[in-house]
Formats: structure tokens, C-alpha cells, sequence
């Protein structure tokens, strides 16, 4: 299974320097590419013309080889991408503002966005922690590099294929792919029912639950702060709202691998799968109060999703999606399914049997029962031939 492991680069001023020079060159030169495809070929910009129109001015710009393919590359992968969103609608339909924006003018990059390194263009040196790297100003020998024990292990040992170079909030990052062997999922003795929340960002069907409330105060703290800041209109204000907004999104991030991490390591202890509802579109299908809008669309339950799904995989626990319809209505016991089993949002009283408890641990073995009868569905063997 294919992860990335980010490392910081702690560079010298010259190198820092010889690196700040390099993305901003490669970056001029990819607006130019991306210009020159729109020019030629509209938003049909593929890498093997855009190679012979461009290659040799990108060359005469100072650029190499290799970096000048990874740029060409870079500008068709965008284009591509493009093609595909307005493809799928992702865009609007045809004669939308943000689809007629999008299809007028060229793809720009930001200066100091991501650029692309392969093995010819950077080489790692895990004893020292050190990289060699090339930049538009020679090859740059000898840059540090820190990251944790574990993560140095796993790049000596299953680092494949491209690396990005990048630049945030000051400081410089080489982000690099691994490729794990997946070890083979064992077979569960039992499920443990996953069921994701706002209040409750987890709750599982063992009982276990990750409250949401101190995480609740912090980004109402956030957001008074990104009020006040907004009301300033400020080019300083801006750039410190965006920083706002990265930090919280790391906040966000460290606390949902916490929860997989705590989660996938109970399953794999007491050898049970993993069980989650599906929450495909529940942005279209849920209807919530206008002032809890914002929340549910800011919490990124996809990605604590995404979380439990790689971190089970990584530690061969298994793990399954199933049906959300109804899992906080019906009855684990009885099997009585309405609205009124949920007559507030914390408590469930099953109104035929009278079975009561916390709504979402009820809505967690719901979860882990549908796993129960999927898993076995999945596993059914295939019939006989007739």
C-alpha cells in the first residue's frame, strides 16, 4: 500500500536560498507551459505535444532535463484534471460562472507551489540524514533533514518513486511516497461498529466514545478570531486567516489519527474487523438547522473515515462499509424502527421494547450487526457450476 512520509528539511541560508530561487523558476516556467498549451490546444493540453512545443525553451530557461519533463508533466496532469471536473459536472452545468472561468484562461500556478524530485534529481543519504538535490543554481549536497526513527526505517526501506518538494508557512518539506507490503486480513471473530458524529466524533459499539465537546469550544475560538479578522480587510488579515485555516485543519487531522490509531489498535488486539456507516453524499441527503450548517460541513468525517480504512489495511484488520439508513432509529433488539426510538439527540427508547441508552453507542452496534450479516454476504462462497 502506497503512503507518504513527510520529512523537514533544516537548510543553510545559501541552500535555502538556492531552493526558494529553484521553485519560483519552475514555477514562472510552468505558467508559461500552461499558457502556451492553452494558446495551442485550449484545455486539450497533453504531455507528448506539449513536449515538442516546449522542451527546448524550458531548457534554454536554465531548467534541466528531468525537472523540465516533471514540469511538462505537471501542466498535462492539470489539464487533465481539469477535463475530468467539468466532465463530471464538479464545475456546474454548461454556462456556470465558476465552469466559464475555468474554461477561459490558462491553469496558473502559485509561486511557491510544490515541485516534483526523482531519483536523478534527488538523492537521499539515511545515515547522515542528508539529501542531495538539484536546483537552477547547481546541485545542492549535504541538506538536513529530521523526521522520526520510525519514518527514517520506512524510507530506508520502502521509499519508491517521486517526492515533492515543498514550501509552507516558512519552512521546507520533502514529502516522499512509501510503498508497505499489506499484510493478509485475518479473519474477525467479531466487528466493531464505528458510528461518526458531530458532538461525539466517534462512538463505538463497545462504548467507547471521543467527545467532540472540547474540540466544539476550540473552533467556536477559531472562528470568533477568524471573524474578527475578516472584518479587518487587510492583506495581512488574509494571509493570517489562511494560516488560521491550515493550523485548524492540522488540528483536525492530529485528532481524527488519534482516533483511528486507537481504534484500529482495540480491533487488532481482540482480532475484531472494523465496521462504518457509508456516508456517501450525507451532505445531500441529511437536512440540518441552519446554525448547525457549518459544522457539518466543515468536520472532515471522510477523512476519519479515510483513517480507519489505510490504518486497518496497514495492521490486516479488517474492514467493511455498511447500509447508515436508520442506524440511529432502529432497535438492536427488537428491531422496531421509527423517529420517535430518538426522542433527543443523546438518548434512543425503543418505544416497543423499551430498550434505552446513548444514541450513538446504539447507533454503533447497529453498525456492528449489518457488519455481522454483510461480511458473511461478502464471504459467501460461489456456487457450484451447473
Amino acid at each position: 500500500m502506497k503512503l507518504v512520509v513527510q520529512v523537514k528539511l533544516m537548510p543553510t541560508p545559501v541552500q535555502a536560498a538556492a531552493l526558494e530561487t529553484t521553485v519560483r523558476s519552475v514555477n514562472e516556467a510552468a505558467n508559461w507551459v500552461a499558457a502556451t498549451a492553452f494558446e495551442a490546444f485550449g484545455l486539450k493540453g497533453r504531455e507528448t505535444p506539449l513536449r515538442a512545443l516546449c522542451y527546448g525553451e524550458l531548457k534554454a530557461r536554465g531548467l534541466g532535463a528531468q525537472a523540465a519533463q516533471h514540469v511538462i508533466k505537471r501542466v498535462a496532469d492539470a489539464y487533465a484534471t481539469l477535463r475530468a471536473n467539468i466532465r463530471n459536472g464538479n464545475l456546474g452545468p454548461q454556462g456556470a460562472r465558476h465552469r466559464l472561468k475555468a474554461e477561459s484562461r490558462a491553469i496558473a500556478f502559485r509561486p511557491d507551489a510544490a515541485h516534483t524530485y526523482d531519483d536523478r534529481c534527488a538523492s537521499w543519504q539515511y545515515d547522515a540524514k542528508t539529501i542531495s538535490i538539484w536546483t537552477v543554481s547547481g546541485r545542492v549536497k549535504s541538506v538536513r533533514f529530521v523526521c522520526s526513527p520510525n519514518a527514517l526505517k520506512q524510507l530506508a526501506e520502502h521509499r519508491k518513486g517521486e517526492s515533492d518538494l515543498v514550501f509552507r508557512d516558512g519552512k521546507w518539506f520533502l514529502i516522499a511516497t512509501i510503498d508497505l507490503p499489506e499484510p493478509e486480513a485475518f479473519e474477525p471473530v467479531d466487528f466493531i461498529g464505528v458510528d461518526r458524529g458531530i458532538v461525539n466524533l466517534a462512538t463505538t459499539s463497545d462504548g467507547t466514545n471521543h467527545s467532540g465537546r472540547r474540540l466544539g469550544r476550540y473552533r467556536r475560538w477559531q472562528a470568533k478570531k477568524k471573524a474578527e479578522l475578516q472584518a479587518k480587510r487587510t492583506r495581512s488579515a488574509k494571509q493570517l486567516l489562511k494560516k488560521r485555516a491550515r493550523r485548524e485543519a492540522r488540528h483536525a487531522t492530529h485528532i481524527n489519527h488519534k482516533i483511528a490509531k486507537q481504534t484500529v489498535a482495540v480491533a487488532q488486539r481482540t482480532e475484531r474487523g472494523i465496521a462504518l456507516e457509508e456516508l456517501q453524499g450525507i451532505r445531500d441527503r441529511v437536512t440540518v438547522p441552519r446554525d448547525q450548517r457549518a459544522r457539518l460541513s466543515s468536520w472532515p468525517f471522510r477523512q476519519l473515515g479515510a483513517f480507519l480504512a489505510y490504518k486497518a489495511r496497514r495492521a490486516g484488520v479488517p474492514f467493511i462499509e455498511v447500509d447508515p439508513a436508520y442506524t440511529s432509529q432502529r432497535c438492536p433488539r427488537c428491531g422496531h424502527t421509527e423517529r420517535g426510538n430518538r426522542p433527543t439527540r443523546d438518548l434512543f427508547r425503543c418505544r416497543r421494547c423499551g430498550l434505552a441508552g446513548p444514541a450513538d453507542h446504539v447507533a454503533g452496534v447497529n453498525v456492528r450487526n449489518r457488519a455481522r450479516s454483510a461480511w458473511v454476504f461478502v464471504n459467501m462462497p460461489d456456487p457450484p457450476p451447473a
